[in-house]
């Protein structure tokens, strides 16, 4: 079928009982969280994610959030990166994990009330 996206294609098809999306995941992060492996692109090709190394997930305390035009940027306590997000937390999330790779910071894994031990996630 033609079409741009896989959204524009479902829409075209004469098949009524397609199997339903149930998820959308917009970065890298929502990928890590999944249980599972396979997964459709946005051009409607499948692909596979295979988790194949552990990475330590540190928490840091935020320190501020500053809010820019159509992004924000994150600093926190004893981290040298920042990092862009697309929406600030919500006011009572004060500590943010961190995936690190190769012991760097990497990846914004979630926001937390409290305090978190430090662990490790597969990616």
């Amino acid at each position: 079928m033609r079409g741009d996206s896989l959204g524009i294609r479902r829409l075209q098809t004469p098949h009524k009982n397609l199997l339903p999306l149930k998820k959308s995941l917009l970065n890298l992060t929502g990928i890590i969280k999944q249980n599972t492996s396979t997964f459709i692109d946005s051009n409607g090709f499948p692909f596979i994610y295979e988790k194949t190394r552990w990475c330590k997930l540190k928490y840091y305390k935020i320190r501020k959030i500053e809010k820019k035009g159509i992004a924000s940027i994150l600093w926190l306590h004893g981290a040298t990166t920042r990092h862009i997000i697309a929406r600030p937390p919500h006011g009572e999330m004060k500590w943010a994990g961190v995936i690190h790779y190769n012991n760097d910071p990497w990846l914004l894994y979630e926001y937390a009330e409290i305090k978190f031990r430090d662990s490790r996630r597969k990616v």
